[in-house]
């Protein structure tokens, strides 16, 4: 494609406004269409940016003539408006290989960061940018974590602000499965463990495929980041293989017993309280200096040190902005103490792996906040943790037989509630002083909230009227 032609928007959020603005900027025509009511703020943005849109269903006969669409992340593949544009011969991508092309073809060489991993990246991504940012450097965080990389591209051209000194980008499996050139410098890939398992067929290998497009692309000048325990990851290095630079990390096991080609990053072995990564040279921490605490996080702030040792960032500037680092709302987000019960907002914690790192972080007895829409869980792994450190289960979602028949067993008992502030309510009246609340769902959120979001601020809501 030629970035002058126009584009189909399917979509009229953050990816499909996005990509619409982007192609304005670039001089394209864009048409956005989407199926639901347009109540959203994108349709405003399009009427002010005379941008040409549809809402209340996709009236194909209506269409422009294009070769190009950019498809929210948000629409299956199998939907029927993707069948129909492939019918018509038209090449479906997503905003992240739309704005792609449009970094190449605008010149810009700055380096691109892709994060992604069913957890960690929001908490990764936003590690790098507090890290690159710390060092004075002019950076583009996008993607899956708020701002599209279409938007901020759109921004760049239309103020004339040149290009950014690095793009740092979250992305899900969602926007990897539209893409088939998109390339970055330094690829993060923090695990693959179940999630989605609904929109891939219920199978971990179609799933797997889908994160594995992070590097399908990279070459012998990119590096890849990656975690040497993460059985799947490794699953896919010996079957795919990449042609990018090899970085396996360790959070569990010794620097020698994971580098590849002399690099890598694991523990001490002569002080397990200290990681070291290896790159050029040597580049070590003390584990209990870094902001964030627990192994997943000790994981991600690896590779987000890996990341600065890559772009050269300052070994002390690496230090301080790992210490530093304040976290990601929604995820292990301290709330309140009330009357000696600490809640916590774990919103984000959409998959049974992120529920699974909650609970194991978790050092005093645990009233659970868990439910919402079930993506194909298996709860079976959370079975021991749930057994020694959860008294008492609060489902707030519209379907909770799942969650009762794998662990009202478990726990002193489980409750059913309606919204964030029956939730709140019940655990406050459950609660004991030295107990944890922990709004952890383990599930989507779109049964009773709009988004995880919104979710996590009912919760804080509801505490803070406590």
């Amino acid at each position: 494609m030629n970035l002058s032609d126009p584009i189909l928007a399917l979509g009229a959020g953050e990816s499909g406004v996005g990509s619409a603005l982007l192609a304005k900027s670039l001089g394209a025509r864009a048409f956005v269409s989407d199926a639901g009511e347009g109540k959203g703020p994108g349709v405003a943005e399009l009427q002010a940016a005379g941008i040409d849109y549809e809402v209340g269903g996709h009236r194909f006969d209506e269409w422009p003539e294009v070769s190009t669409v950019v498809k929210s992340p948000g629409i299956p593949e199998s939907a029927a408006v993707i069948k129909e544009c492939r019918e018509r011969g038209w090449e479906v991508i997503s905003d992240i290989e739309y704005a792609a092309r449009a970094h190449r073809a605008l010149g810009h060489a700055n380096p691109v960061v892709a994060v992604t991993g069913a957890n960690g990246k929001t908490t990764t991504t936003s590690m790098i940018d507090h890290m690159l940012r710390h060092e004075g450097w002019d950076v583009d965080c996008v993607g899956n974590i708020g701002t599209s990389w279409s938007r901020r591209l759109a921004e760049r051209v239309s103020r004339n602000e040149g290009e950014a000194q690095a793009t740092v980008i979250e992305v899900s499996s969602f926007q990897l499965d539209g893409t088939n050139t998109f390339r970055p410098d330094v690829a993060v890939l923090l695990n693959i463990t179940p999630d989605h398992l609904d929109r891939y067929g219920y199978e971990m290998a179609n799933y797997a495929a889908s994160k594995w497009r992070i590097t399908a692309f990279q070459t012998p000048a990119d590096h890849l980041i990656y975690n040497a325990d993460c059985e799947w990851t490794q699953r896919m290095l010996d079957q795919h293989g990449t042609s990018a630079q090899l970085l396996p990390l360790s959070a569990e096991r010794n620097l020698d017993e994971v580098m590849r080609d002399g690099r890598g990053g694991g523990l001490d072995s002569n002080d397990n309280s200290q990681f070291i990564l290896q790159h050029f040279n040597s580049f070590s921490m003390t584990i209990q200096k870094l902001a964030m605490q627990g192994k997943h996080n000790l994981f991600n702030s690896m590779a987000a040190g890996m990341t600065g040792r890559i772009l050269d960032l300052r070994k002390e500037g690496i230090r301080e902005s790992l210490q530093s680092f304040e976290g990601v709302e929604h995820r292990l987000e301290f709330v309140q103490e009330v009357n000696g019960i600490t809640f916590i907002n774990d919103s984000k914690a959409t998959n049974v792996n992120s529920v699974w790192y909650a609970l194991e972080c978790a050092t005093t007895p645990v009233i659970w906040i868990a439910g919402g829409i079930d993506k194909g869980n298996d709860y079976s792994t959370l079975v021991p943790l749930v057994r020694d450190k959860v008294k008492h289960m609060i489902c707030l979602g519209k379907n909770n037989a799942p969650l009762h028949a794998a662990f009202d067993e478990l726990v002193e008992s489980s409750w059913d509630v309606g919204s964030a502030e029956e939730a709140v309510a019940k655990a406050y009246e459950l609660g004991q002083p030295g107990e944890t609340a922990l709004l952890s769902p383990a599930c989507a959120s779109f049964d009773l909230f709009g988004s995880y979001e919104q979710r996590g601020r009912a919760f804080k809501a509801a505490v803070r009227r406590l």
